[in-house]
């Protein structure tokens, strides 16, 4: 890789670190806010679902964006979008309104999705392409590990309203990644989905890497959601504390993502990391729901998020290789779309059991669910099982 390209995705990482760490952030805030404005258990899972179901809906959309633009613009307007929507947050006192401002939060964070993985996978040779992902979701955890810590250290001097507005400014570090990012074009021909979406569906295996997507999705996704009022109403933790477990998670994901991308790209086959990363967060997810106070809950979260981290960094390079038979803006485009679609749907269909029954039931519940689905995807056993010099890849350049 040349300097010219390893500045560039230095630059594109530190940009997702600060991103992902508003977003973090603000996952912690505003459920925190909503409860302390009256807000229920399901209305406040409610919040994180409608942030990503908007997601969901603006991801395929930004990525034929960034195919037919460039990543550079649609960086700049999605970060300043979703500024706005954070520090509108900090101005608004009923809950109504906070659903409002976390809609277009979402949007703009589907867009940032799309355009930093496309970007990532437009500078990097094929052939390094699990090591990237293994750094770009390193830099993402990061900005997961910041947001909480720098929320949870704020909530000792300030209330959650101020903070909100205070955390905003993490999202400055986005401006190297933005003026970085490329702009180069990788269609001339319009706005149409139909013939990238064609490719990457006739893909074999891209239906059971889907599967896997949706299984390692959905639990994740349920406990994030529960987890800032799960810390304080069941495991009876003040909002700081909170903060620090959510961090410690952080830590944990971070950590496992640069070994994670190094054992991908040597893997002969990439479902069974996603199978076992499905496994292993699910059992987490289980024990967790009967924990009380802080140490127990934070070495659950240590041993499990490692799994469930290198699942994902599976899943991210296997769509990064599905995109040489697609745009790249598409395809990370479909992989965001069906990733916060899962991350709505979580809450929503496990959000009634959790307020009824308690979040050991609905933690439960959602964990037997993911394993099942992993389990499927486990046999169909058609995800692209080549090693990665099996899968045509573009010719390394000078200096990689």
């Amino acid at each position: 890789m040349s300097v010219l390209e390893s500045k560039r995705t230095l630059f594109i990482y530190l940009a997702a670190a600060s991103s992902f760490a508003g977003l973090s952030a603000r996952g912690l805030l505003v459920p925190l806010y909503a409860h302390d404005l009256g807000a229920d258990r399901f209305v406040v899972g409610a919040l994180f679902s409608v942030t990503t179901a908007a997601a969901a809906l603006t991801s395929l959309p930004s990525g034929l964006l960034v195919d037919r633009f460039g990543s550079r613009a649609l960086l700049w307007w999605s970060t300043a979008l979703f500024a706005v929507s954070q520090i509108a947050v900090a101005f608004t006192s009923n809950v109504p309104l906070l659903f409002v401002w976390q809609v277009v939060g979402g949007l703009a964070a589907g867009a940032q999705n799309a355009t930093l993985f496309s970007a990532v996978t437009e500078t990097v040779p094929g052939n390094r392409l699990g090591r990237a992902m293994g750094w770009l979701t390193f830099s993402m955890q990061s900005g997961f590990f910041l947001g909480p810590a720098v929320a949870g250290l704020a909530l000792s001097l300030v209330d959650v309203r101020t903070d909100i507005g205070v955390t905003s400014v993490l999202l400055l570090l986005v401006v190297p990644g933005a003026l970085a990012a490329s702009q180069t074009r990788q269609t001339h021909k319009g706005l149409s989905l139909g013939p990238p979406l064609r490719a990457l569906f006739g893909q074999r295996g891209f239906v059971p890497l889907i599967v896997g997507l949706v299984a390692a999705t959905l639990v994740w996704g349920t406990v994030s959601a529960f987890l800032p009022i799960f810390g304080r109403e069941a495991l009876e933790l003040p909002s700081s504390q909170v903060g620090y477990l959510l961090a410690i998670s952080a830590v944990a994901n971070g950590l496992t993502r640069l070994p994670a991308g190094r054992l991908v790209d040597r893997a002969a086959h990439r479902w069974p990391i996603v199978l076992a990363g499905v496994l292993g967060w699910s059992a987490g997810t289980i024990v967790l729901g009967h924990l009380h106070g802080f140490i127990g809950p934070a070495i659950v979260l240590v041993v499990a998020t490692p799994f469930m981290a290198s699942a994902y960094v599976a899943i991210g390079t296997v769509f990064g290789n599905l995109s040489a038979g697609s745009t790249r803006g598409v395809t990370m485009g479909v992989y965001g779309t069906v990733l916060f679609a899962a991350l709505a749907t979580g809450p929503l269909i496990f959000g009634p059991l959790v307020q009824s029954s308690g979040y050991a039931a609905g933690f439960t519940a959602c964990a037997v669910v993911a394993i099942a689905l992993a389990t499927v995807m486990a046999a169909m056993n058609a995800e692209p099982l080549r090693r990665r010099s099996e899968i045509p890849l573009p010719p390394a350049t000078p200096g990689t």
